[in-house]
């Protein structure tokens, strides 16, 4: 198991890595860079870009406990017809009209090169905050068998939480790993981690990178 709060993950106590997948959310350059989207809006993307150290932590311990790797990526069709009119009201009175942020066809579409990235992991592309809206990300899921899910990513407030809140409502089993998530907002990105417990879990549990590594560690002692 691993070490959690409000109970140890996962609350039956069986980890399997054959059914669990590490679930990193849309580290791209549109928000880990100075000149994307993110940084467009306004927020420095420092605090996103000082948790790639822990998620290629997590990475190399899911990949060496045969745990799949799945990347999320955000952004709109080129021709923006996926676009509502709602959200090209707000791209274009946040000043981003005519820009290419969060396009697809665009170079801040693609994971930061500092992520480790490699063809076995499966890639998710979504338009909206939920990696399951409009996708086959929960097809991809059962298809492979995986029912427990492990939460790394950003933002932790919005495309973080939003993922693992219909996770949850889809039966998996989540655990949100707190400081491999981050935000622009302090306040935002604690008040989801604090959302994750209340209620005794109703988000499932929270951990840190050390409880995680420390669990797949004794998962690996246990499988040979």
């Amino acid at each position: 198991m691993i070490s959690a709060t409000p109970f140890d993950y996962p609350y039956d106590g069986n980890l399997d890595a054959h059914t669990t997948a590490l679930v990193i959310i849309d580290l791209q350059e549109d928000f880990l860079s100075t000149t994307g989207y993110f940084a467009l809006q306004g927020y420095d993307p420092a605090p996103l870009r000082a948790i790639l150290p822990a998620v290629n932590q997590l990475i190399a311990a899911c990949r060496e406990a045969d745990i799949q790797i799945v990347q999320t990526r955000q952004g709109y069709r080129a021709d923006l017809a996926d676009m509502t009119p709602y959200e090209k009201w707000r791209r274009q009175r946040s000043g981003l009209e005519g820009t290419t942020a969060l396009l697809r066809s665009s170079p801040g579409f693609q994971l930061v090169p500092e992520l480790d990235v490699r063809p076995q992991d499966i890639i998710v592309d979504k338009t909206c905050n939920s990696a399951f809206t409009y996708t086959d990300f929960e097809h991809v899921l059962r298809a492979q068998g995986i029912t427990h899910l492990l939460f790394a990513g950003c933002t932790t407030d919005v495309c973080v939480h939003t993922t693992l809140r219909e996770a949850c409502d889809r039966n998996f089993q989540c655990l949100t790993i707190a400081d491999a998530c981050a935000s622009g907002d302090q306040y935002a990105h604690e008040a989801a981690l604090h959302m994750v417990t209340v209620e005794n879990g109703i988000f499932g549990a929270l951990t840190d990178t050390e409880a995680v590594l420390k669990g797949l560690t004794n998962l690996g002692k246990l499988t040979k």
